[in-house]
């Protein structure tokens, strides 16, 4: 039975959006095939930094002829309903109509034959809505185009759809549609600088391989498993070990098509940081990676990068670039934490009392107050000295207003 390729490949797409967004084109996609009576054998969806594809696989060849009966008038009805009924039901004369018996009397009854189409033009018919009305979070109109009322919106301005139908064991057909002025064919590109020229593609087998090739990972689980396994072989080599961030993890594998990872450092004095002001510092602001030490657990004076390209020096430049920018991030954490150190947590509180927490529960200083009444009252019940126990909870949020967190 013959398969469907589908490519929509575009300026960029959030790494943040791909997920659901592949997700949104396979159940779009299938949900509609299902609807028009194309059931299929299984579908899955992928997502790059540049685009979304799709295959599904199994899908007939053409529509199943629908027969469906039509309750017509009774016997002996008016000429009027009678040649409405011939009219919806597409019967010359009522000779070819069957009549039902019932106990409120003799009805006829129409059998309305509706032949399939072919399964390429119900696909060339139902594409590009789906395209056109695709559930992007944020989108964008580009060109001279976008002037005109109606025009196509995506997530970043859509260069080429690719759409191939039709068994392993033949050359498939591009299903011919137009989104946008975009026409739909049979090419790709691969990597944006590493393979940017024209692919022609036939099936997801070789666009697959051709995709790999051209420096592209299709499947961004793939991608992750490449970053995972290289970012453990790199720290291993150190004598050290990768701390493991899934969310991390999933973000940086949208951010490349082709993973190059790789390590830098920084100069150890910023180690007196406390780790999760370094942690966050790099995480947030460079995506990086950091690794500690096995035997101590503290974090050690490297990190590491995904890179999207293979540079002609081994990655020396964008290693330089990485870390410029994390000794600058360093310095002004390193910076902030020192200067918090010179204020007691006791004499920020304070300024809590200009500080509004809500309009109807007053500023923060009453919403500690509240808190520490309130912790007195629950320590002896659980065996805590309640002095202790408000003293925490007069401090619990003095952080609020340090450096550190403020940055």
């Amino acid at each position: 039975m013959p398969d469907l390729l589908l490519e929509l490949f575009s300026e960029e797409i959030p790494a943040r959006m791909q997920a659901k967004a592949a997700d949104d084109l396979r159940r779009m996609v299938t949900d509609k095939l299902v609807a028009e009576g194309l059931v299929y054998e299984g579908a899955k969806a992928f997502a790059t930094p540049r685009r979304l594809a799709l295959t599904v696989h199994g899908i007939p060849a053409r529509q199943p002829d629908l027969k469906t009966e039509r309750r017509g008038p009774k016997v002996g009805a008016p000429d009027a309903a009678v040649q409405g009924f011939l009219k919806a039901t597409g019967l010359k004369s009522l000779d070819e109509a069957k009549i039902q018996r019932d106990p409120k009397g003799d009805f006829y009854i129409g059998l309305i034959e509706k032949p399939g189409r072919d399964a390429i033009d119900v696909l060339a018919e139902i594409l590009p809505v789906i395209i056109r009305t695709f559930p992007w979070p944020k989108s964008m109109r580009w060109g001279a185009a976008s002037r005109e009322p109606g025009s196509l919106r995506w997530v970043r301005p859509l260069h080429a759809i690719l759409c191939t139908f039709g068994p392993e064991t033949e050359t498939p057909e591009v299903v011919p549609f137009e989104v946008g002025g975009i026409r739909s064919g049979s090419v790709t590109r691969g990597h944006r600088f590493l393979a940017p020229q024209p692919i022609e593609v036939r099936r997801f087998s070789d666009y697959v391989a051709s995709l790999e090739r051209a420096r592209v990972v299709l499947d961004a689980e793939r991608r992750k498993d490449i970053i995972r396994a290289e970012a453990r072989n790199l720290a291993f080599a150190q004598g050290l070990e990768l701390v493991e961030d899934e969310a991390l993890l999933d973000e940086v594998a949208g951010l490349v098509e082709w993973p190059v990872v790789l390590m830098g450092s920084f100069e150890p004095e910023f180690l007196a940081t406390p780790a999760e002001v370094i942690r966050a510092t790099i995480r947030n602001n460079q995506k990086c990676f950091v690794v500690r030490d096995p035997k101590t657990g503290k974090l050690a004076s490297k990190f590491i990068l995904t890179a999207n390209i293979e540079a002609s020096d081994g990655g020396k430049a964008i290693v330089a670039g990485n870390e410029r920018v994390i000794r600058a991030r360093l310095s002004d954490a390193k910076f902030f934490y020192e200067t918090d150190l010179k204020t007691r947590l006791e004499d920020r509180l304070p300024k809590f009392a200009q500080i509004v927490f809500h309009q109807k529960l007053g500023t923060q200083a009453e919403r500690i107050a509240r808190i520490v009444r309130l912790a007195g009252l629950l320590a002896p019940m659980v065996g805590a000295d309640p002095g202790k126990a408000e003293r925490a909870a007069m401090l619990a949020k003095a952080d609020l207003l340090t450096e550190v967190v403020g940055e």
